[in-house]
């Protein structure tokens, strides 16, 4: 137990370790900067194409990139080998895959908006994307929920098998979360800093 904790832990050290540490902060406090941007551009009616939808959405697909190497450097933390290993490769690149979704969805609205003179015509630009087969699970419904998933997986699983790294509230936190998020999408910056917190702890085991 002692030799895969140290070579889960030595998979995410030096330089990666660095970068999936600022990424655990950087996520949360991007995607909770997304919500707060958009509280904000609703709050003074702006809230369309414009500085507000612009600000949010790149903070927004800022956000989701920074997950990435969060994927990734908790992916690292399962061991080397065994069934443990397989459950955290799949709901790593479960999320990855619903991150994927996610980074096309932002890419669409920030595209939106800059060709729209107005709501109506970005409304319409909206439609126009969402009636094209497949367009819909893909990008908007299903697809989607995989990155919250994932991650929730991710986190619930390595609570189990990385107790050193993921204390047991974590994977609570991080359900917290993403069901304030599923409520309205104005808990956004709550249920992101819940999953903050969650992931917070988690800097310290990757030099554990």
């Amino acid at each position: 137990m002692a030799t895969e904790r140290q070579g889960g832990a030595a998979g995410v050290q030096g330089t990666a370790g660095a970068t999936v540490g600022a990424a655990l902060l950087a996520g949360p406090a991007l995607m909770a900067g997304y919500g707060a941007v958009r509280l904000a551009g609703r709050a003074v009616g702006d809230y369309g194409p414009g500085v507000w939808w612009t600000a949010a959405h790149l903070l927004f697909l800022a956000g989701v990139f920074a997950f990435v190497p969060v994927f990734l450097g908790l992916r690292g933390l399962a061991g080397e080998r065994g069934g443990r290993r397989v459950a955290v490769e799949v709901a790593a690149w479960t999320g990855l895959l619903g991150a994927a979704a996610v980074a096309v969805q932002a890419v669409i609205d920030l595209a939106a908006a800059f060709v729209a003179a107005d709501k109506q015509a970005m409304s319409e630009i909206f439609e126009r994307v969402q009636d094209v087969p497949g367009v819909m699970p893909l990008v908007y419904t299903v697809v989607p929920m995989l990155f919250w998933l994932g991650l929730l997986a991710l986190v619930t699983l390595l609570a189990f098998f990385r107790r050193d790294a993921v204390p047991a509230w974590a994977p609570v936190l991080v359900l917290a979360g993403t069901a304030l998020m599923a409520v309205s999408l104005d808990l956004l910056p709550v249920g992101a800093l819940c999953i903050g917190a969650a992931l917070l702890p988690v800097r310290r085991g990757l030099s554990g």
